[in-house]
């Protein structure tokens, strides 16, 4: 039969005039005959040696070639061979359903195969062809075609085989999608991917790929992987929930990525390794397990407008001696770091913006080195944090809304920092470790938390030009030792002192203005500044090098000659707080303890193990200061304190704003209390909510060294909230050795702290009419006894408000008497 010149060849089950198997109307064809096959099921292995077109009748799926055991079901030897329609069903899934040989040529369009991989084999010379640039002799089309169910892989391309695939969808793959060895080539568009166990496309030897308007979907391992000397590139493709990395790139390959997404990848969104090379433009790498981009060894890769959201681990992270150059580059969100650089590594940032990581913006380690220009950084907790001696630069940049502190160079860094604004910190503004090497030019901080500049012990940086505004605390704070030249820098309203030198420092000032600060400078004891030119407020008179003010925290400790207290009238003054009756016998019984155990000490007896830090739990109000401070005059009285004083702290009187500040801090807050009593309040603030690192924790450790060392001269009470303080002393392995006593202030009832507002009147001579009394109880019972309920405070606060009511009722009278300016009647109470 012919049709428009070209001959064609029925098959069918039956009929007159058909061949009855594909195979044998093949055989019969010649070079460029048609062979058309009715519906049905053919069990046999057909070959194409020539140039046949090979076409289901009645359309797409209405004809099965099913292979036989041990033989592909389609194999193509020969040059322009074409199939169109039919369903190839392989006959085991890890072999070939489909073979092409080399030299061969395929256009396959609106096919399925199935049970068995599509392989394509080029042959030597076709590489040789390859590497010379010539078009090699293995080339196939796969147009609106289906593979699925193999095993291994589902697309096999080696030696110098050329494919291209349009519209091709391959799926539940028991193994690798595709796999190109050799020179193959492959140029795929519109290919969907979905359902590998392995990775959807690997690339080895010199293999190049070309991918565009792709989706890799829900692979086991890597979404692209690339070995060996291999190169992809990939134009507007998705990546989605690969099991491992969603580009892969090892050995010397190179991947091209351009308006690319990867998301949801179980591991890294983007690996670069040995050395690899990785290219992208215009990609996203969105909610990775681990990095959004992980480069090590030698490995370099290059971003340009792209955008890096929500990483497990840092967003990008390097290692060995690997590079990265980032442009336009946005980072968003993460459990870690924005730019997390170790060993040698090496980054270049420009124009970026780092935002809301959970850690530091820039994290700079080992011997590695970060050049930051135009970078914006918000949120985190450090925005910039150089721990290299490499020599790292900031240039032109910006930090703000951080949770510490905004650029902070560690103990022996280097770093360089021009331009850069820092902004609404937490803590400091810049903070010079101990002999870290520090250069600034120009630049301000402004609003932040804590000091403008901190400069640490044996620190000698240069500042220059550096403009300070509306600091918390000092506009340049230097610690003992620390050293350095400060040229043309201003503070302007600093809440502290601007300048404050520690003991030893010798900075030199020359130039330096302070506008509207509190107070100009502060100088420890032994501190040697050198003021040259330097304007203060009005007076533009240098200041003298010898101390002229008061230390920055006083440390004086109370003087021991305290009068005497009688036990007696101490445990009476005890006695008459109102309520409390538990901890009232709780603290009896103590005193009673002790007193055996200083009787014992006077026999010449050993003292029974005792500890006598306690702690308070309790809601705000119930009394805890007030029976802290009882307790260290009892401990006094009993000779078991020299002082018997309280120091009061809490969170922000222990931890520091920036590494190496906490443990000084704490220290000097427990020296302070040495003789006495530390009374830590809401002390769980020191332990973070849920795990994780923190200075409170270091705060503890520091506290739990200094109760060993000091056990005999001070006592330690933690207070606070009682659900809360179960956590506070878990943190510590040796906090639970030393608070093994937890005295409970319970809420007061109605009654109690109708007491407490007689007992206030009673101490300013006012009298409550009983009318004012049953009121007020009737106030107090109703009174909601939720989180703000505030106890004696806000028994103490009604009081006041009820004084100033009177007040304004009594100065409405012509003639008041003497009884009108002391009652409070049920007029006086609030709300009436």
């Amino acid at each position: 039969m012919r049709h428009e010149g070209v001959r064609i060849h029925a098959v069918g089950q039956k009929g007159r005039g058909v061949h009855r198997r594909i195979a044998d109307a093949v055989l019969a064809a010649a070079p460029g005959d048609r062979v058309l096959v009715a519906p049905g099921r053919y069990a046999e292995s057909v070959v194409l040696p020539r140039g046949v077109t090979l076409a289901a009748e009645h359309g797409p799926g209405s004809v099965l070639l099913s292979a036989p055991p041990g033989a592909p079901a389609l194999a193509v030897d020969g040059p322009d061979c074409a199939v169109h329609g039919v369903v190839v069903e392989g006959a085991t899934p890890g072999e070939p359903a489909v073979s092409v040989a080399p030299h061969a040529g395929l256009v396959m369009t609106d096919c399925v195969v199935r049970g068995g991989r599509f392989e394509v084999r080029g042959a030597a010379a076709d590489q040789a062809a390859h590497e010379r640039g010539l078009v090699p002799g293995t080339a196939v089309l796969l147009r609106g075609c289906r593979v699925e169910g193999a095993a291994q892989a589902g697309l096999y391309l080696s030696g110098g085989a050329t494919v291209r695939l349009e519209d091709v969808t391959i799926g539940g793959i028991d193994g690798t999608g595709i796999v190109l060895s050799g020179t193959a080539r492959l140029d795929a568009v519109r290919l969907r991917l979905d359902g590998t166990t392995g990775s959807a496309i690997r690339l080895r030897g010199t293999a190049r790929l070309k991918l565009a308007e792709s989706v890799l979907h829900r692979t086991g391992r890597s979404g692209l992987l690339l070995e060996d000397g291999s190169h992809a590139s990939a134009d507007d493709t998705r990546i989605d929930a690969p099991g491992e990395a969603g580009v892969h790139v090892t050995g010397s390959a190179q991947a091209d990525l351009v308006d690319c997404r990867i998301t949801g990848s179980a591991a890294s969104g983007l690996v670069v390794r040995d050395k690899g090379r990785l290219v992208a433009r215009g990609c996203a790498v969105v909610a990775p397990s681990a990095n959004g981009l992980l480069v090590a060894d030698s490995a370099g890769a290059e971003l340009t407008d792209c955008r890096i959201d929500r990483c497990g681990f840092s967003s990008l992270h390097l290692a060995g001696t690997a590079t990265a150059t980032l442009t336009d580059c946005r980072v968003r969100g993460g459990s870690e770091h924005g730019v997390h650089l170790t060993g040698e590594s090496r980054v270049n940032l420009s124009d970026c913006r780092i935002a809301d990581v959970t850690m530091n913006g820039v994290s700079v380690t080992g011997q590695a080195a970060a050049t930051l220009a135009g970078v914006h950084i918000t949120g985190g907790e450090n925005g910039v944090r150089i721990a290299s001696a490499a020599g790292s630069t900031v240039v032109n940049c910006t930090v703000s809304g951080v949770s510490r502190t905004g650029v902070e160079v560690a103990e022996g860094a280097g770093a360089t920092v021009e331009g850069t604004r820092v902004t609404r910190t937490g803590a400091a503004g810049i903070v010079v470790d101990a002999k870290a090497e520090v250069r600034v030019d120009g630049g301000s901080v402004e609003d932040c938390g804590g000091c403008g500049v901190v400069v640490w012990t044996g620190a000698r940086p240069s500042f220059t030009g550096l403009r300070v505004e509306r600091p918390a605390k000092n506009g340049f704070f230097l610690a003992q030792g620390a050293g350095g030249v400060f040229a043309s820098c201003d503070v302007v309203r600093s809440g502290f002192p601007a300048l404050h030198v520690g003991a030893g420092a010798d900075p030199v000032f020359r130039g330096c203005r302070t506008h509207d600060c509190a107070d100009v400078v502060g100088l420890d004891d032994g501190a040697a500044p050198v003021f040259e030119d330097c304007s203060f407020g009005e007076t533009a008179v240098p200041l003298p090098t010898t101390p002229a003010a008061p230390p920055a925290v006083d440390a004086k400790r109370p003087e021991e000659d305290v009068p005497e207290e009688s036990l007696a009238d101490l445990l009476g003054e005890l006695d008459r707080l109102v309520g409390l009756e538990r901890v009232k016998r709780d603290v009896g019984s103590l005193v009673k303890l002790m007193q055996t155990v200083r009787r014992r000490e006077d026999a010449g007896l050993p003292a029974p193990p005792l500890s006598r830090h306690l702690v308070f739990a309790g809601n705000p109000g119930t009394g805890k200061t007030t029976v802290a401070r009882l307790y260290g005059r009892l401990l006094k009285a009993l000779n078991l304190l020299r002082v018997g004083h309280l120091v009061e702290v809490d969170r922000s009187d222990l931890v520091g704003e920036y590494v190496g500040h906490t443990g000084p801090k704490t220290a000097a807050a427990f020296t302070r209390a040495l003789g006495g009593v530390l009374f830590i309040d809401e002390a769980y603030s020191l332990v973070p909510l849920g795990g994780g690192t923190d200075f409170g924790l270091e705060a503890v450790a520091t506290l739990v060294k200094l109760m060993e060392d000091h056990r005999d001269d001070v006592v330690v009470i933690a207070a606070g909230y009682p659900a809360d303080m179960g956590r506070f002393i878990a943190s510590n392995p040796g906090l639970s050795s030393r608070f093994t006593r937890t005295l409970l202030f319970e809420d007061y009832d109605a009654q109690e702290l109708v007491s407490i507002v007689e007992h206030q009147a009673r101490e300013h001579r006012y009298e409550l009419t009983p009318a004012a009394r049953d009121a007020l109880t009737t106030l107090f019972a109703a009174m909601p006894r939720d989180a703000g309920f505030g106890n004696g405070r806000y028994a103490r606060q009604t009081f006041q408000e009820m004084t100033e009511r009177q007040a304004q009722r009594v100065a409405e009278l012509d003639e008041p008497t003497s009884t009108d300016l002391v009652t409070l009647d049920v007029r006086d109470l609030p709300g009436s």
